[in-house]
């Protein structure tokens, strides 16, 4: 009988760049607005105030979080390229110094500088692998990607405003606060309840967990504006 080969696939999850993206700007697009529209409904406003001020809030959100991610991502790869011509220099002026730091990295894994010879000949060989190499395991550092910071912004941006529009479209399409406010908050806690679930898949936690936790958050910060809006007005 052939001997039986089992393949043995390991999963997990790498958690990407664009879904990070989506997260940022879909949990402050459901909540900011969403607060901002109980806290008005709680005033007791017209609906087209909430609409109007609710549609400049998402505007204004979207630029901001978008502007926030484009910074961010350029300020990470302006790190990393300063980072890599200081790894350079050193590699071509200080290399004694960064052979000791190869052997301190691998001795992390049982290894002598005797076994790193190889890997120490190779790079003398390669000073490109060895700033990478440096690069990633000293610094902890990877390669942006040179689109990041562009695409980081329309991704946060967008999904800012896909969010937004959630608790705000029951305003546009119902007449009456009060029915606006109740199908908003229904569609509102839906969606944070989805957005939470599958948050939750790509992260590895419950889906239930994650979704309870998403509710929640958006709730109490949405209840806080409604009240402190009522509180206010009376």
């Amino acid at each position: 009988m052939s001997p039986k080969h089992h393949h043995h696939t390991e999963r997990h999850f790498m958690a990407s760049d664009v879904v990070r993206d989506l997260v940022i700007g879909m949990a402050d697009g459901l909540t900011v607005p969403f607060a901002l529209a109980a806290g008005l409904s709680g005033a007791a406003v017209a609906s087209r105030v909430v609409v109007v001020a609710g549609v400049a809030e998402i505007a204004a959100g979207a630029i901001a979080m978008g502007l926030g991610g484009y910074l961010a991502a350029r300020g990470d790869a302006d790190h990393y390229d300063a980072e890599r011509r200081r790894e350079v220099r050193e590699v071509r002026e200080l290399a004694r110094e960064e052979e000791n730091e190869i052997v301190q990295i691998f001795a992390q894994y049982g290894l002598t500088r005797e076994a790193c010879k190889p890997v120490l000949e190779h790079f003398h060989n390669d000073h490109d692998a060895w700033v990478d190499f440096m690069m990633r395991y000293e610094l902890g550092l990877e390669k942006p990607e040179p689109s990041r910071a562009l695409r980081s912004a329309l991704t946060i941006g967008g999904a800012y405003i896909v969010g937004g529009l959630v608790p705000l479209m029951p305003y546009m399409l119902i007449e009456g606060l009060q029915p606006a406010l109740r199908v908003s908050v229904m569609c509102t806690l839906m969606a944070l309840a989805i957005f939470g679930a599958a948050k939750a898949r790509f992260t590895g936690i419950s889906m239930l967990r994650g979704a309870l936790q998403t509710v929640f958050v958006g709730g109490l910060a949405s209840a806080a504006a409604f009240l402190l809006a009522r509180w206010i007005s009376a």
